[in-house]
């Protein structure tokens, strides 16, 4: 009974992070301005790790009929249900409405990995993409690999290019489609390690779909930055975020083939890394036109929790307590014939 006290104060030790002062100073200011008093409710959850929750994405390629029957006992349930505009069978993702986090699983050589915790928001960009058989894709900013995996849960692409120029994040993308992807389909995808910025000079119209999950804030691990001079750093960099995050949404566009569709998303609430970038893009790009996801929005309503007011080619989850999910912007665009 001890030990398992010793274990619980330790892991509660582990989410009671330090929460950086600084960091929250600063989004306190922004975000009051930008969500008003909606802000009040996600600062609750964002600062609370223990009312965070994790979605487990089960892996196709090494099912388990008892880790469903697990899942079902301990009160999970499917994340995406009802009328979906795309939502492939094969896709499976379990959530329960309480915190908490399902054991992870260790990486093993040579051994596949069952399933893959994640926020579940981070699934919306990918339901978006609409990935089909066959079509070529390219995931711009890939690590550390889960929306990789979960395209490759959705359809088998017929060229599949997962991209991150990050020496260290790379080695962690390698890993993880190692740990998911099994050997005749790897082999089938392409893992490079370019500059975002180029790979549309480099590759032009080459692909059906492309996804820009690209860097931003990411507001959940900045708020427990331990390093108060690194979080002061990236706080002064932030500014910086929304011309890199031009410049790839630019080079994607170039490596679409005319007709072809893409999803930007970002793990900030911040408004000069979303709407921001995304009005930016539609104002300067005449060969890009704006996709309509509010359908997809209004089917996935019951688990999450979205910011009112937004444009119907874009959507902002916000954590909320039960709903713990985001933050996670997504929008669509489509790139059309330049006349």
């Amino acid at each position: 009974f001890l030990l398992s006290l010793k274990l619980e104060n330790k892991t509660k030790g582990k989410l009671q992070k330090q929460i950086c002062q600084v960091v929250l100073d600063h989004f306190e200011k922004e975000y009051t301005t930008e969500l008003g008093d909606t802000w009040t409710g996600v600062r609750d959850v964002l600062t609370r790790p223990l009312c965070w929750q994790y979605a487990v994405l089960l892996n196709k390629f090494s099912q388990s009929a008892e880790l469903e029957d697990t899942l079902h006992v301990k009160g999970y349930h499917p994340a995406f249900q009802g009328p979906l505009p795309y939502l492939p069978a094969s896709l499976k993702c379990y959530i329960k409405r309480t915190p908490g986090r399902f054991p992870a699983q260790k990486h093993q050589a040579g051994k596949l990995k069952e399933y893959y915790l994640l926020n579940a928001a981070s699934l919306l960009p990918v339901l978006a993409l609409e990935v089909k058989d066959g079509e070529d894709v390219l995931d711009l900013c890939a690590a550390p690999g889960g929306k990789s995996v979960a395209i490759l849960q959705c359809a088998y692409p017929g060229n599949f290019h997962c991209n991150e120029y990050d020496d260290l994040r790379s080695r962690w993308l390698k890993q993880t489609m190692e740990s998911f992807i099994p050997d005749p389909l790897i082999n089938l995808v392409t893992v490079s390690q370019l500059d975002g910025r180029q790979i549309g000079d480099l590759k032009p119209e080459l692909y059906d779909k492309v996804l820009v999950d690209a860097p931003c804030s990411n507001d959940r691990s900045w708020l427990f930055s331990s390093d108060i001079q690194q979080a002061t750093l990236r706080l002064i960099q932030r500014k910086e975020l929304s011309s890199l995050q031009f410049q790839l949404l630019r080079s994607a566009i170039k490596a679409l083939r005319p007709g072809g569709s893409l999803v930007y998303s970002t793990c900030t609430l911040s408004k000069a890394e979303n709407s921001d970038v995304i009005n930016l893009i539609l104002n300067s790009c005449s060969n890009v036109m704006p996709i309509d996801i509010s359908e997809m929005a209004k089917a996935v309503s019951q688990e999450f929790t979205f910011l009112s007011g937004t444009q119907k080619h874009e959507l902002l989850v916000l954590p909320e307590k039960g709903r713990a999910w985001g933050p996670m912007y997504v929008a669509k665009l489509k790139k059309i014939l330049s006349i």
